[in-house]
């Protein structure tokens, strides 16, 4: 349940503009999730969410890139609970994921901060990783297979 209601609090994240985290509670019960302030806390701070500016001068809620280089142990058991496949195309790698989990899965590959990789695109089920040079996409395929079997 853990990871499910942190996937979905990261995906919220990448397609909202959240403000509060009475606005992201609100979004997480309204998604079938009950919470509490606590856990919606504990999880962004476990996940690395951070405040980054916003038009107007807010801040909202956004996934830190400052320590992509420190990938956790949520963000692991995130890309292994969602992985199912991968495949490439030139200088596309493609993962398969578990349906709705694609969001979350791309945000732990981001995490990463693997050089190697221009961005990620998730759908629902369905992650592009486009690759700066095709030379690498088997370097880069081989690194996330690592990491999924590590």
């Amino acid at each position: 349940m853990k990871t499910a209601r942190q996937n979905k609090l990261l995906e919220l994240i990448e397609n909202n503009d959240i403000f509060t985290q009475e606005d992201l509670a609100e979004r997480l019960i309204n998604s079938g999730f009950n919470v509490t302030q606590a856990t919606i806390s504990r999880d962004l701070r476990e996940l690395g969410v951070t405040k980054a500016p916003a038009k107007g001068g807010q801040q909202k809620y956004a996934v830190s890139n400052n320590n992509k280089t420190e990938f956790n142990e949520t963000l692991l058991k995130v890309l292994k609970a969602g992985y199912i496949s991968m495949d490439y195309a030139e200088n596309i790698v493609v993962i398969k994921t578990s349906s709705g989990m694609a969001m979350a899965v791309a945000a732990s590959v981001d995490a990463l901060g693997l050089n190697e990789i221009v961005g990620v695109v998730a759908g629902d089920d369905t992650i592009l990783c486009v690759i700066r040079h095709k030379e690498k996409v088997f370097e880069v395929m081989e690194r996330l297979k690592k990491i999924l079997n590590g």
